[in-house]
């Protein structure tokens, strides 16, 4: 998703007949009228609380009493633009537990310019502030920021104690996934990755040992968000990778999709009706319908004909038509048990 989409900025700038925005502040927008770097802390007390709902933008150009479009003066959108990315988000970790993910644009209307800030909901909530910031004490140690209906505050009990609940709920479903995996994948063929040591981790005698000096380059990118020209510093490894000392390297083995989803849609059914002979093609599909088998990625996949319509499909949030399916042998287990109980059950 590209939060800076030309139309999405249009319609957040939107105005009445008589100039006046149409949008007011909400939990997911924000106006300032000018940018100044010395306002810093209080910009990043709006990013956690962005961040502990649903995320969000920050416009600057915007007067306040009525909301108007003035634009940056530019010293200030000069400002703006130089802001270094890897700073900020350098002060915000030391500032506030967990990572805030957020980027910036300059845009430009009715020939003015305006900085948009667009903050991600945050994944692990709540963010907490580790330490006192600003000139006035903006940010306290301890505190907790939440984005409420135009306006940013301490949390209240209501959403923390929701943000506590689902964190629990995510962190159970995290664990299970984790260990549906493992045995999907089988004990002996799962490794650790433990970014403290150093260490890729099979087993007490199987590991692959990283260079204290490579560890510290190495960035984990949330997925569907890389991007080779706008996307942050990555890491390449070219060449042989070789253990050190006498540890012995654990191999990942790459395998073709066709290979981990080898059947058709028509394979699919001649196999399911190797177990259940009299079944309806129709009914099969019903049941890939009503189970969402398609979108479970232990029973199908979406076979693309290229890189480009994947990506395409991924932007759109939408699979074209004309997009095969392929399924593999869990599919069709799952299949012949649900027909095979409906069939108890007729009985």
């Amino acid at each position: 998703m590209n939060p800076f989409k030309k139309e999405t900025l249009n319609d957040l700038l939107k105005q009445k007949s008589n100039g006046q925005l149409h949008h007011r502040e909400s939990q997911i927008l924000e106006f300032k009228e000018s940018f100044n770097l010395n306002g810093l802390a209080e910009y990043f007390k709006d990013f956690a609380a962005f961040s502990n709902n649903q995320g969000g933008y920050m416009i600057f150009g915007v007067t306040n009493s009525p909301r108007t479009l003035v634009g940056l003066s530019s010293a200030a959108a000069d400002q703006f633009e130089k802001i270094d990315e890897e700073k900020i988000t350098g002060f915000l970790l030391e500032i506030f537990s967990g990572k805030i993910n957020w980027s910036k644009h300059i845009f430009s209307k009715d020939s003015k310019k305006f900085g948009v800030f667009y903050i991600e909901e945050a994944q692990a909530k709540p963010s907490i502030a580790k330490k006192d910031e600003g000139r006035d004490q903006e940010i306290k140690n301890g505190e907790i920021y939440y984005r409420y209906a135009g306006r940013t505050q301490k949390i209240e009990y209501a959403e923390l104690n929701f943000l506590i609940e689902n964190r629990v709920k995510t962190l159970n479903t995290e664990w299970m996934s984790l260990m549906s995996k493992i045995a999907q994948v089988g004990p002996e063929n799962a490794a650790i990755l433990d970014t403290e040591r150093g260490l890729i981790e099979k087993s007490q005698t199987q590991a692959l040992l990283i260079d204290e000096t490579l560890l510290r380059k190495i960035k984990f990118i949330k997925e569907g968000s890389f991007d080779e020209v706008k996307g942050a510093q990555t890491l390449k490894i070219v060449g042989d990778v070789r253990p050190i000392n006498q540890a012995e390297v654990v191999k990942t083995v790459h395998r073709r999709l066709i290979d981990q989803y080898p059947f058709s849609c028509a394979r699919l059914i001649q196999e399911i009706r190797k177990e259940v002979p009299t079944v309806n093609q129709n009914h099969i599909y019903e049941i890939i319908k009503e189970q969402n088998v398609k979108q479970n990625i232990n029973y199908s996949a979406y076979n693309f004909r290229s890189k480009e319509q994947e990506e395409t499909a991924k932007a759109a949030g939408k699979i074209p038509s004309g997009v095969p399916s392929i399924y593999n042998q869990n599919a069709v287990n799952f299949i012949i048990r649900i027909l095979k109980n409906k069939n108890e059950s007729v009985a």
